[in-house]
């Protein structure tokens, strides 16, 4: 025992086991070796770039055990600290590491404050050490993450927050992207989704190196990498490849056991593949304080900037999105972007695009009447193949759908002329725009475009620039009953109790007939009225009760039945999915292009090809255990060239029953009477 007692200065695990067993019997061990340890660090600071092996071990040492003896070790962390931020570029790259693992440690421990070790740890992202880099980004994230789980700790968040506005500032490229980084990845991971970190993000926007400027655009298109392993509520429903395996591991071993987990790992692929949607999120643009300012300074900067095309794609999307949801003015936006829509102009489905989601309601109509009349020459002409007429007409239906008084109507006459174009992707565009100003505007169709009138177009109100159509009722309600429906089933009614009669309940059972309970009204209640008695109707119930959330799924089904039955016809009440229209436009609208089906040998056999992914190959089920044992005498017949079975073919042709060769003898002669 004395022997291995007198070997522990030189082994410093066995001495950490020890002492986290049992500190206060190894405190003078410890103090041996934190003296050592403050001896050989005013050795090394005469010359920080040198590597200290032995250095390193003693500071990962008393990180481990530090929490054992707080009251030696409490200049410890400040040492680090001062050393990391005196001498962060000239130590060794292994020295340095060392260092911020012993910090990281003494964090984990709560022997050091947060805002002051973070501070450190964004002033180290500008050294040129990626590990480093990567290692104090996790660290940071994974740290952020703990503190705020149960309850958010705001004077931090403000603390670290302010913080890195002014590292978003920084002069180096590298510390500022990281700490950008830092707060995009926090707020998808809806750690830090305040306001107040969009804002801080939103300054990123306006840096003077591209990639900040970039990442900080991306992440107001909601395309930032997000982690999507981080959050559990990520995690799909239904079993896991993991969970496959396992199952099929416990049983017993055979090819057929083999072949169903393989299956079913594919059809697990098949079904991820198929339920994957793109992450995005744009609860960022509702965030911002000023988004009048934020807008008008991007189209300030993107005038002015000398960035490639993509960077400047960026800006041209933001600024619409921006303009588009928070339905702003910027009346130069749409002149600099008119310049772009021409057919061989790149990512130009993404300029339309952009054009369709900076237009709105409020914007005047001479300004956006410029571009419907330039993507209309561009784009909708004899000149252009389908695809590019196609596109064209989807873009000016997007515009129209937002801004429908900015098209004129002998535009919108001379466009939906193309429906009878014997191209398929121009006539479902032209038949769409039709669609559209039938439902919105069908004055301004042809009367042979305007359709049989429905219920809504006989309600539908016109409006001018600037007017807003105010109901105090909601159109729909009239289908509703006066009195709202009793559940008599349930046995709480408005907090009260409902008691049934003794006598009633005598223990037996109850008929109910079938016919009872599925009985459903297929009449509508609103048929018999006229357009007044309606009216006084939807501003009676809307004005005295409540409507539930079944009640406003009636309203919606009662209101796409008005845009789809005609008018004076008696109807049955149809129940329909009202298309709603979100507040960005997506971009298979404007590419959604019907093309034919191509007929040459390559696309068809690229088709077939793709098809047989995924597929279990036809044959044999059941594999050889040894590729490379013999084959079977019927294998080889089948691999033996034509020359070397001829006469044993001709053997058996003249071994066929006498039914075979009348039947052959037959085919013949009525073969040779036709050549006659």
């Amino acid at each position: 025992a004395m022997g291995r007692t007198n070997q522990l200065p030189d082994n410093l695990p066995q001495l950490q086991n020890l002492i986290k067993r049992d500190p206060e019997s190894y405190r003078a061990e410890f103090e041996q070796q934190y003296r050592r340890y403050e001896s050989n660090l005013q050795v090394f600071l005469l010359q920080p770039s040198e590597d200290a092996k032995s250095l390193s071990e003693l500071t990962m040492f008393i990180g481990q055990v530090a929490n054992c003896y707080p009251d030696l070790v409490g200049e410890f962390p400040e040492q680090l600290c001062e050393i990391l931020k005196r001498h962060a570029s000239a130590l060794n790259p292994e020295i340095r590491m060392m260092f911020c693992r012993a910090l990281m440690l003494l964090r984990n421990k709560n022997l050091i404050s947060p805002s002051s070790l973070f501070e450190l740890f964004f002033q180290l992202f500008r050294c040129p050490d990626k590990l480093l880099r990567k290692t104090l980004y996790n660290f940071i994230i994974q740290d952020i993450k703990n503190l705020n789980t149960g309850h958010k700790d705001n004077k931090l968040n403000r603390t670290l927050q302010n913080f890195m506005y002014t590292m978003l500032s920084d002069s180096n490229e590298m510390a500022a992207k990281m700490s950008l980084t830092v707060m995009a990845d926090l707020y998808h991971r809806k750690v830090w989704n305040d306001a107040k970190t969009v804002n801080v993000i939103s300054t990123a926007c306006f840096s003077k190196f591209t990639k900040v400027l970039s990442a900080s655009l991306r992440f107001f298109l909601g395309q930032d990498k997000q982690d999507s392993a981080s959050d559990g509520d990520s995690e799909e429903e239904g079993p896991s490849a993991r969970d496959i395996i396992m199952r099929f591991a416990t049983n017993k071993k055979s090819t057929r056991a083999k072949a169903k987990r393989d299956k079913a790992l594919k059809a697990l692929n098949r079904h991820k593949r198929k339920s994957k949607k793109q992450n995005t999120d744009f609860s960022a643009i509702h965030l911002l304080h000023d988004p009048q300012g934020f807008s008008e300074r991007l189209f300030k900067q993107l005038q002015k900037c000398n960035e490639s095309f993509e960077v400047r794609l960026l800006y041209i999307i933001v600024i619409s999105r921006v303009v588009g949801i928070h339905q702003l003015f910027l009346f130069n936006f749409y002149p600099f972007v008119q310049r772009f829509l021409q057919p061989h102009q790149r990512d130009v489905t993404k300029i339309l695009l952009s054009v369709a989601q900076a237009s709105h309601e409020l914007v005047p109509p001479e300004i956006i009447r410029p571009i419907i009349m330039t993507i209309a020459n561009n784009f909708v002409s004899e000149r252009n193949s389908g695809e590019v007429m196609g596109v064209g007409l989807n873009a000016v239906r997007e515009i129209c759908s937002r801004c429908p008084l900015a098209m004129t109507e002998d535009l919108l006459r001379d466009l939906t002329q193309y429906k009878t174009r014997h191209d398929k992707s121009v006539t479902t565009a032209a038949r769409s725009l039709i669609q559209l100003y039938r439902r919105i505007n069908p004055a301004m169709l042809l009367r042979k475009d305007r359709g049989k009138p429905t219920e809504a177009s006989t309600e539908l109100q016109t409006s001018e620039y600037g007017q807003l159509v105010v109901r105090d009722y909601i159109p729909g309600t009239e289908a509703l009953p006066e009195v709202p429906e009793i559940d008599e089933s349930d046995p709480v009614q408005d907090g009260w109790e409902i008691c049934s009669n003794a006598s009633d309940n005598d223990g037996s059972w109850i008929d109910v007939s079938s016919d009872e309970e599925s009985k459903v009204p297929t009449e509508d209640p609103t048929e018999q009225m006229d357009p007044e008695t309606k009216v006084q109707k939807a501003q009676a119930i809307s004005q005295m009760r409540i409507i539930t959330q079944e009640e406003f799924q009636k309203v919606k089904a009662q209101q796409a039945a008005k845009e789809v039955l005609p008018a004076a016809r008696k109807r049955k009440v149809v129940t329909l999915n009202e298309q709603q229209s979100g507040e960005l436009v997506a971009l298979n609208d404007i590419e959604l292009v019907h093309k034919r089906r191509p007929h040459d040998r390559e696309s068809r056999m690229a088709l077939v090809l793709a098809g047989r992914e995924d597929r279990e190959k036809f044959g044999r089920k059941k594999a050889k255990m040894d590729p490379f044992a013999s084959t079977t005498n019927k294998e080889k017949l089948k691999k033996k060239p034509f020359m070397m079975v001829r006469e044993k073919m001709k053997k058996k042709k003249s071994g066929r029953s006498f039914r075979d060769k009348q039947l052959a003898l037959r085919a013949s002669l009525l073969k040779r009477a036709k050549h006659y």
